[in-house]
């Protein structure tokens, strides 16, 4: 039990880590949000470029398949190192890809654009495009890594898993 607790840390502590390359693949990959300030009167305001535009959706969406595909290769590489299973590395399957989720949530917001939209504003200008933060607004999405890694996991542990032994025939009373 010790060595499958081992490694169920080792894996929860590489998939959060895999959470660094998760966050800058979204904040590299996701669409920018065009937004244009303007003044009224003393104040600035901030609009979206193009109101009807589906960037910012676009934004959650690569969120989104980014995280199932980091579950779909996290699941693959620990059923082939660890083929048998085991409670601990399904508990870490699933812990692993939500930090790893939580830690590429966090860098993608960090390296993204300046958080303070009304500054930003002012900086560039009057009428002048800048891109919005980068922002998740559907937080479900921080679910997918480790949704999908326990799902890929499960199909094959059923599909390619070992098999528990026959239990022979009871003999005939």
């Amino acid at each position: 039990m010790k060595t499958e607790v081992r490694e169920a840390a080792v894996i929860t502590v590489g998939m959060a880590l895999g959470g660094l390359l998760f966050g800058l693949l979204w904040w590299w990959l996701a669409p920018h949000v065009p937004l244009v300030g303007d003044e009224a009167g003393r104040n600035w305001v901030v609009y979206f470029k193009d109101p009807e535009g589906e960037q910012a959706i676009g934004v959650d969406g690569t969120f989104t398949l980014l995280g199932l595909a980091f579950g779909v290769v996290s699941a693959l590489v620990v059923f082939a190192l660890r083929r048998r299973g085991g409670v601990p590395l399904v508990v870490a399957l699933g812990l692993g890809g939500l930090l790893g989720s939580l830690l590429a949530w966090r860098l993608g917001v960090w390296l993204g654009p300046d958080s303070d939209v009304l500054a930003h504003a002012k900086a560039v200008g009057k009428g002048v495009t800048f891109s919005a933060p980068l922002k998740l607004g559907a937080k479900g999405a921080l679910l997918a890594w480790p949704l999908g890694a326990l799902l890929v996991h499960l199909g094959l542990t059923a599909l390619f898993g070992p098999r528990d032994p026959e239990l022979p025939a009871a003999p005939p009373r």
